[in-house]
This record gives structure tokens, sequence and C-alpha cells, in this order.
């Protein structure tokens, strides 16, 4: 069976904890879209990992981890995160598979994208700096450079060549630099000896999988409020976040999903600009970051933070198609009296829905709340959703019946060992 875990709000959710806590069952566990932009927090046995392109299904043994075609890799980062999970004692031989359909990250990439930054000024997007969006812009324009180009040294050099042609003359008219081709080269083709062992044609494996009845985890790297198409663009990353977003970046035909999880944090986080309705700036917000220790996984920046959104939540749930709901950091809230949920938005006095608006009408849109009571009192290290605090479970049945979706999974803790099953 094929389940799709993805981020129902602008990431940050806790994708990777409860991926890491279904992949104790799973054959597989896939990567299908996004590059290191991506950052999921894992905390169990091994220690506690920043992983960024390798799903986090690799701690369990007995499944295989693959990072599929829609991904972009930033050779560099890979080659780190390798090192690191070998030195952890993790086992990868046989267990990771990569794409040679991959699109490669180049430095040129990286260089356009901070440059691109600072020239909006106060107009900036907030990326990560990581080259994706110059990347996906290269692979859509026909001139991307992918790791099977690294099988063949010619090739590669013969492809590189051509994009320095271009983009040195952008990079020298921005004030930068030129690259130079055999520094670059020589510095790629020796990380590709290190990730050569793990590159194979994905698809078939992912196909076989499926058609045996293995146990399959899609591992989304985003929040869907992030996605290119569906998020309040430009304020979006370049990739294609939700479930459908498989079909193209793994091979997966939407009929062979059985299971759609969304990762909703029980509080509304953001990094970066772009709107974000129910962002407080006030000692709520200030609460929420501290008790949540609200700083990206990635870019270690300040998360923006604010009651949940359930305009926002009914929307994604529907074109993701959720079938479960999985509430991530409830305990943050644990010292809350008072805890509010955005119900719906409102403009000019009348009622507005996140479909409508763009960029800036959803900057400008006012919530609608309504007060629930807190329950003041721990509910980290709980196993049974009969015993939370009622008023915790009045919050979770809220989410319920708000979206129509089933809360299947509640974590209490950053501890995967930390998650009631409902």
């Amino acid at each position: 069976m094929v389940t799709a875990v993805i981020g129902s709000q602008w990431g940050d959710e806790g994708k990777g904890k409860i991926v890491d806590y279904l992949s104790q069952t799973a054959d597989y566990v896939i990567r299908y879209h996004g590059g290191n932009n991506a950052g999921h927090t894992v905390i169990n046995k091994y220690g506690k990992f920043g992983m960024h392109l390798i799903p986090a299904g690799i701690f369990n043994k007995k499944t295989k981890t693959i990072i599929a075609n829609g991904v972009i890799i930033d050779p560099g980062v890979l080659v780190n995160e390798i090192e690191m999970l070998k030195k952890a004692g993790v086992k990868l031989k046989g267990r990771v598979f990569i794409s040679p359909r991959c699109h490669l990250i180049m430095p040129y990439h990286k260089m356009l994208d901070r440059v691109f930054e600072e020239i909006k000024g106060k107009n900036k997007m907030g990326t990560t700096g990581r080259g994706i969006g110059p990347c996906y812009a290269d692979k859509v324009s026909y001139n991307g450079i992918r790791i099977q180009d690294l099988l063949n040294k010619k090739s590669f050099s013969e492809k590189l060549k051509t994009q320095l042609l271009v983009k040195n003359k952008i990079l020298k008219s921005l004030g930068e630099k030129p690259l130079n081709q055999k520094s670059i080269e020589k510095e790629f083709l020796s990380l590709f000896k290190k990730i050569k062992p793990f590159v194979a044609e994905t698809y078939p494996i992912i196909q076989k999988a499926i058609k045996q009845n293995k146990e399959v985890i899609l591992e989304g790297a985003h929040g869907s409020l992030l996605d290119n198409d569906w998020g309040p663009y430009p304020f979006v990353t370049a990739s294609t976040i939700v479930s459908g977003g498989a079909t193209s970046g793994a091979g997966i035909s939407p009929f062979q999903m059985k299971r759609v999880i969304g990762v909703v944090k029980a509080y509304q986080t953001r990094v970066g600009g772009g709107p974000m309705p129910t962002e407080q700036l006030n000692g709520v917000g200030e609460k929420l970051q501290k008790d949540g220790i609200e700083f990206g996984t990635t870019t270690g920046r300040k998360r923006r933070c604010g009651w949940l959104d359930m305009e926002l939540l009914r929307f994604v749930s529907d074109i993701n198609g959720f079938t479960d709901i999985a509430v991530t950091k409830l305990d943050v809230l644990d010292d809350f009296e008072k805890i509010k949920i955005c119900t719906h938005y409102r403009s000019n006095g009348k009622r507005i829905s996140y479909i409508d608006t763009d960029a800036e009408l959803l900057g400008r849109v006012k919530p609608s709340y309504k007060t629930l009571p807190g329950w003041m009192s721990s509910t980290k290290d709980i196993k049974r959703f009969a015993d939370l605090p009622k008023n915790a479970q009045n919050y979770i049945k809220e989410i319920e019946k708000m979206t129509g979706v089933k809360v299947s999974f509640i974590s209490t803790s950053p501890k995967t060992s930390d998650v009631i099953k409902t």
C-alpha cells in the first residue's frame, strides 16, 4: 500500500518524525520532490539528525529509501549526509537508491539565488539561498545537468561548458566573479565517486514494490502552502508539493495511493517572507516560538508563529485528499489558558475563502477566531488518547470537526516514540 505523508502548512510540521514513526513497518520510503531546502528533524535511538535529502525512513533497518527523479540534489550536501549516517552506525548499502534523472544544483545556481534575492531588496522572497529556484528554472528550460550526465565525463564537460558560457555572462553583469569549469568538474566528479554506488533507475524498483503490495511511504519535503501553483505565489517554492506531484516526481499513479496523511502542527508557523493571516506579533507568538523551539532545520532562522488556521487546512486537505491527519507539537499548547483557532477569513466585511485570494489580499484578510479553553497540564509522555486532558481531546475533536478528517496520530514531544495512535 502506498501512503503519502504531506505537510499541510508552510513546512516544519514534523513530517520527519511521522515518517520515522511510520517507517517502522514500511518497506520503502520515497522522496519525490524538492531539494536540500527541506529539513526534517528526527530524534531516535541513533541520536538527533537534521535530514535534508535521504528519507527519514533510513533509520529502520528493514526499510529501503529512494531519492526519486523529482528531487534536485546538491552532491556536497548528499555526501555529507551519507557520511553523517555512516558515522552514526546506520547501514546504507543496498538501502539507498538515487535516480540518475535527478537534476544537480550547480555552484552558479546558488550564486544566482543569492544575487537575485539581494537585488530585490525589501521585496525579497526569503529563499533559503540553496539554489533551488534557479536549478528548477534550468530544468524546465532545458538547461539542467543531471546525475546521469556525471556517468559520462565528456557529456558532463560539454554541458557544463555550455552553461558556463551563459551563466558567467549573467554573473559578471551582476558584479560576480566568473566560475572556473575545471574546478567545478574536479569537485563534482570527486563527489560523484561517493554517490555512484547508490545510483540506480528508481522507477522499476518503485513499481515492483507496489505490485508486490509492499508498504511504501511517500515523504513530502515541504508544506503544501509552499506549492508552486497552490501557495500564495510568489512566496512559494519551485516544486510541486501536493500529493499529485508524486506522479511526475516518482512515477506513481494517483490510483496507487491509498492513504494520504496530512501532518498538521497544533499551531501555525512560517519561515521567510509572505502573508500569514494568523501570525501573532505579540506575547502569544513569542511564547509559541520559545516553547516550540521554532527555528528552521535548514536555515536556523526564527519561525513566525500564530494560531492554527483552519481556512488554510480545509483547502489543503481537499486538494491533497487527506484520509488522515497527524497533529504534532500538541504539548507546546500545554500552558495556554485559552487557545484560538481561525475558522475563516473576512475582507471588507464579507467572508472570503483562501482560494479567492492572492498573496497581497491574503496579507490583508481578517481572521475570525473560535476560542477554546486550554488544558493547563502536561501532555508529554502520554500514550493514549483517553489519557489526554479533556480540553486537549476537545481541541483534537475540533480539528476533526472542521476538516471532516480523522486525526489518527498525535505527537506530544520531539521524540519518535511519543506518538498517540487513535
